[in-house]
């Protein structure tokens, strides 16, 4: 069965509106840890969103994958750098993390169109 990881980025999306309104001060400190991380710093974001998605593959996250990977994209990552970070989380997460990390590659191709 394939994903779409365009629209599991569209239902993340909506999910997380839905949680911030029911929870506020959880999403609002999230969302601010992740602007307290992912800043252009002595690190590019392009590598910390290389990072995420190789955590995303080994934590097997479908809504990880998408997010990063799309974010990669769009700070610059190529595919062969993407390759090379999925090459990176397969060594680390073992034989899970080769299904996450081929479907990160479709999550790769699809989201690189």
């Amino acid at each position: 069965m394939a994903k779409n990881y365009t629209e599991i980025n569209q239902e993340q999306r909506q999910f997380g509106s839905a949680y911030r309104k029911a929870s506020p001060d959880t999403m609002n400190a999230f969302l601010a840890l992740h602007k307290a991380a992912m800043y252009e710093g002595e690190l590019s974001i392009k590598y910390k969103e290389l990072m995420a998605t190789a955590i995303a593959i080994a934590s097997r996250c479908d809504g990880c994958i998408a997010a990063h990977v799309a974010a990669a994209l769009k700070a610059g990552a190529s595919k062969q750098e993407l390759v090379e970070t999925i090459d990176v989380a397969i060594l680390m997460g073992g034989g899970p993390a080769v299904i996450y990390g081929t479907q990160a590659l479709a999550a790769v191709d699809e989201l690189a169109s």
